[in-house]
């Protein structure tokens, strides 16, 4: 399939998946699983410095940018004339659209948030916020001045561009590889989110649509900057 096609059924798919759940009520019925009303508490709660920050937040975005200077770093070694310069030379491409997407996808990502202005599962009044159930395309009460960012799920994006690394590999099976890690790091991260109520499932899931799209818009403009 071309990188064309695959890019009109993605946003096909993005379009479809986003009206499905804002017109249905499938975000709040995951999300009561999540949620402990005997003890009005969701399953976990995030805590600086704690393990699971380490694993699933602070560490893994660490992780996530020291991977992303990386990639950097050996895109630019790859224009070197030498021995390791000239090996790096075939995955130049690859490496492009890895470091661009581990950078332009949380970018993007995160404006899109600041732009929605939709609130978290912890602000809904049925979890103990203070604020009523209010969706993407729902008009907001003129009574509520708080600004939110929550829709989409921006601390997965990371995790999610690292879908660019089927472009970095040549193998059907190392592809494969990339796509099961990226996306057990994506989810894990997303998941981490929704269990401490701070996103719906469409917030994570629209991320990862999202984040696969704009990785295939890179590989499309850098195909005029790797010409051979």
């Amino acid at each position: 399939m071309t990188t064309k096609k695959q890019l009109l059924l993605t946003a096909f798919l993005l379009i479809s998946v986003f009206f499905f759940f804002e017109y249905s009520a499938t975000d709040i019925i995951i999300q009561d699983f999540f949620f402990d009303k005997a003890s009005a508490s969701w399953l976990l709660s995030h805590k600086n410095g704690s393990l699971l920050d380490m694993l699933f937040y602070t560490g893994i975005k660490a992780v996530l940018i020291g991977f992303g200077t990386a990639m950097l770093v050996l895109y630019i070694y790859s224009f070197r004339n030498t021995p390791k310069g000239l090996a790096l030379k075939g995955y130049r491409r690859g490496l492009f659209v890895v470091w661009t997407a581990l950078l332009t996808v949380p970018l993007l990502i995160g404006a899109l948030k600041a732009a929605t202005n939709t609130p978290c599962p912890c602000h809904f009044t049925r979890y103990g916020g203070e604020y009523p159930h209010i969706k993407v395309l729902d008009t907001m009460p003129t009574y509520i001045t708080k600004k939110f960012k929550c829709f989409p799920a921006g601390h997965a994006s990371g995790g999610f561009a690292l879908l660019s690394l089927f472009f970095l590999f040549k193998t059907q099976r190392n592809r494969q590889r990339a796509i099961f890690a990226a996306l057990g790091i994506g989810w894990s991260m997303g998941l981490y989110k929704m269990v401490i109520g701070d996103h719906y499932l469409s917030h994570t899931l629209i991320t990862m649509i999202m984040s696969w799209f704009i990785i295939l818009l890179i590989y499309k403009i850098s195909s005029l900057l790797h010409q051979k």
